[in-house]
């Protein structure tokens, strides 16, 4: 850890190919982590530059919902407005169109017109605004295009993102025409961030674990509510004796659902959350559950590389690397 953190520590600067500074730190998977760039750099970049976007892992239901809880917490720094990236093709795929493979060409069904399917699906994306709603902040929605969106798909998708309640829904045509191509969207954003915000938290410190979980289920998940196991009972337990019960909770579930099934597309109703496991994570500020089959860490041989690795303190040198 101390080879890993000697440099991770440090922000890594980039830019784009317009040359706008970009910081790349401590993203991680939000369906497993947080799911958020650091607050380091954050805070670097606002002293850079006039608006800073940072970026949230996956879904609102992800790591949206653990950036306002978690990292606003402890960054005291809290946004202006959400940008919510939506594409036409996911949200057929949430209305019951074709099958998405990783490694394997699209199915045909989602590269064809279908608005029926489109609007059936924009119920997930109602989900995503209504759960940004919650914290007192304004919403754009981003719809992100491809070459086979069409203009009827495009204006389908803007008119539902305003009845959903998203203040301004814009198309970035960023892939083809790089920083042109979301200027609308740029000021689109820039126009909502100076609205009025009234950001709050969706539940206090004080609550019990118990009361936590529940919350962010019942209200960012829309289930009925969780089902503890004995493990994570006796868990509980556990952290409430050890002071740690005051901690925010990090859920770990499937991006691939507002559930925890990521067989359950839409906006599912009618569903208990299972809590398997909870964990404490202590040096990172928060609790995590573990929603139904869900696995924290990839594949390690059993005396993984990272072992042999250290630094040497005296010569601030990194051993054991080859």
């Amino acid at each position: 850890m101390a080879v890993l953190l000697r440099d991770a520590i440090k922000p890594n600067l980039l830019q784009t190919l317009a040359n706008t500074l970009a910081f790349v730190h401590a993203g991680s998977f939000a369906n497993i982590a947080h799911g958020n760039s650091s607050i380091i750099a954050d805070q670097i970049a606002a002293k850079c530059a006039d608006y800073v976007i940072t970026e949230s892992g996956f879904g609102a239901d992800c790591g949206a919902e653990k950036s306002m809880n978690i990292k606003c917490r402890y960054s005291g720094i809290t946004p202006n407005v959400v940008v919510i990236v939506a594409t036409i093709r996911a949200l057929k795929m949430h209305g019951g169109v074709g099958k998405v493979v990783a490694g394997k060409p699209l199915s045909e069904e989602l590269l064809q017109e279908n608005i029926p399917a489109l609007e059936k699906g924009g119920q997930n994306l109602a989900k995503m605004i209504e759960n940004m709603k919650l914290f007192g902040i304004p919403v754009v929605v981003a719809i992100n295009s491809f070459a086979t969106d069409t203009q009827n798909e495009i204006e389908a998708l803007k008119k539902l993102s305003i009845e959903y309640g998203a203040d301004a829904a814009v198309l970035s045509n960023h892939w083809a025409e790089g920083g042109e191509g979301a200027r609308e969207l740029a000021e689109a954003v820039a126009a909502a961030a100076d609205k009025p915000s009234d950001f709050k938290f969706l539940y206090p410190l004080d609550a019990s674990i118990e009361e936590k979980m529940t919350t962010i289920a019942t209200k960012i998940y829309g289930a009925d509510g969780i089902d503890i196991s004995p493990l994570a009972a006796k868990k509980i337990k556990q952290f409430e004796e050890a002071g740690f019960d005051k901690l925010p909770i990090c859920m770990a579930k499937t991006h691939l659902s507002l559930s925890h099934d990521p067989k359950l597309k839409g906006r599912p109703t009618g569903f208990t959350v299972p809590i398997r496991d909870i964990k404490a994570s202590v040096g990172a500020g928060f609790l995590y559950a573990l929603l139904g089959d869900m696995r924290t860490m990839p594949g390690l041989p059993s005396s993984p590389a990272g072992e042999r690795v250290d630094l040497d303190l005296k010569t601030d040198k990194v051993v054991g690397m080859f």
